[in-house]
């Protein structure tokens, strides 16, 4: 999941790749991780878009769709969820300054 965080992961498949049925592997992954496989995935995603609306020009239209996320309002939405304030408030991010240029002279 991590070597690919664009991809549309789901349980089924994991559990299968492991040979596993979805409980064994939900159970085991979250005994080893300490967090059930999707929310690994979500956390993960969260982390690669903090570091790169940090350090690249990515906007977060494009940031959202390499992560995987169907549209820049569903990664704003979980974006907020696990980090406070949203993707274009993350200090120091290329989005931000953006937004902050477009609004002078308003």
């Amino acid at each position: 999941m991590h070597a690919d965080p664009g991809r549309t992961w789901h349980l089924d498949d994991l559990a299968r790749s492991a040979t596993m049925s979805r409980t064994a592997f939900a159970a085991r992954f979250t005994s080893v991780a300490g967090v059930p496989p999707l929310t690994d995935l979500q956390h993960w995603r969260i982390r690669l878009a903090q570091q790169a609306l940090r350090e690249s020009d990515t906007s977060v239209a494009a940031l959202a769709a390499s992560l995987g996320y169907t549209s820049e309002s569903a990664f704003s939405t979980a974006f907020k969820r696990a980090r406070r304030p949203g993707p274009t408030r993350l200090p120091g991010s290329v989005a931000r300054r953006a937004n902050l240029i477009r609004g002078v002279g308003r």
